[in-house]
């Protein structure tokens, strides 16, 4: 049977316009942290809530990845974007405050790490809004990015995030440079800093939960990790990594963090910026070609 599917493209975005980085630099990594916890392992099946093994995976985060991370990142000077559904906040608030004392940029990343669909806008909304509450309250945070929970977006949420302040997305995957949504009104949406799913450490270090492919070593981890940084350094990309406390927390896997951090500054070349400061640079870029 023949299905026939709008004929438009997916992304109606311009091509990323090829602004240069900041004086100095000709790529950039961009750090960043999906602090799950629980919530990974609920919204995948709501039976775990009481699989307090499963639950674990998530628990380690507070236990014992984020304080890692924070000690590796106060050691190395480098700060970074943690994404946090907002229920991770209320259940887990020492474990954030300690993110944001460290004056790590806070990113929205749902409430309960649900999907987002197109036919649940009114429920989407409600994550939105509840979580923007929860860093306000909890936090004194009013978070400037969003990543969408597993990785998932649409035309009229990417409308809604613009219109709460939201000015860039960590979502799509069509890119290697930050480029302007838009949106199929016509209108401007959030920036774009594209996701390198290369960069998911989920996929090397905790897929054997759900098949049996073994976890990748650190040697080919950081193979792929920097041939993908040595090709788009020459092409002037963005590295957009998702790293979870879960898996990049734990103490072989850290190691891998730390040594291609390392090697990205080593270069002094790559710029090593959160989200905000490249969605910032990107808008003065923006302004600066129109003027």
């Amino acid at each position: 049977m023949l299905t026939d599917f709008p004929h438009r493209v997916a992304n109606l975005a311009d091509p990323a316009p090829d602004y240069p980085w900041p004086e100095g630099y000709r790529s950039a990594v961009f750090p960043a942290f999906d602090v799950d916890a629980e919530t990974a392992w609920l919204n995948y099946d709501a039976k775990n809530t009481d699989r307090l093994v499963t639950l674990s995976h998530g628990g380690y985060e507070q236990r014992v990845g984020v304080p890692k991370i924070l000690e590796q990142l106060r050691l190395m000077e480098i700060k970074a974007t943690f994404f946090i559904p907002g229920w991770v906040v209320e259940v887990h608030p020492a474990m954030c405050e300690a993110i944001a004392r460290d004056g790590h940029e806070i990113g929205h990343h749902g409430y309960s790490h649900k999907r987002p669909e197109p036919g649940d806008f009114a429920v989407d909304k409600e994550e939105i809004d509840k979580t923007l509450d929860i860093f306000k309250r909890i936090l004194g945070v009013t978070p400037v990015g969003y990543r969408a929970p597993s990785g998932e977006n649409y035309d009229e949420l990417l409308g809604y995030l613009r219109d709460k302040g939201i000015l860039y997305s960590s979502s799509f995957r069509d890119d290697i440079r930050p480029y302007r949504h838009k949106l199929r009104d016509g209108s401007k949406g959030p920036i774009e800093l594209p996701v390198d799913m290369y960069f998911d450490d989920w996929l090397y270090g905790l897929s054997q939960r759900f098949s049996p492919r073994p976890m990748f070593p650190k040697e080919h981890v950081l193979s792929i990790w920097n041939d993908e940084l040595d090709q788009l350094r020459e092409w002037g990309g963005l590295v957009s990594m998702v790293m979870h406390p879960q898996v990049s927390g734990r103490p072989m896997r850290i190691g891998i963090m730390r040594e291609f951090l390392a090697r990205a500054r080593g270069f002094g070349d790559v710029w090593i910026a959160t989200g905000q400061q490249i969605a910032e640079h990107f808008i003065a870029q923006e302004k600066k070609a129109k003027a």
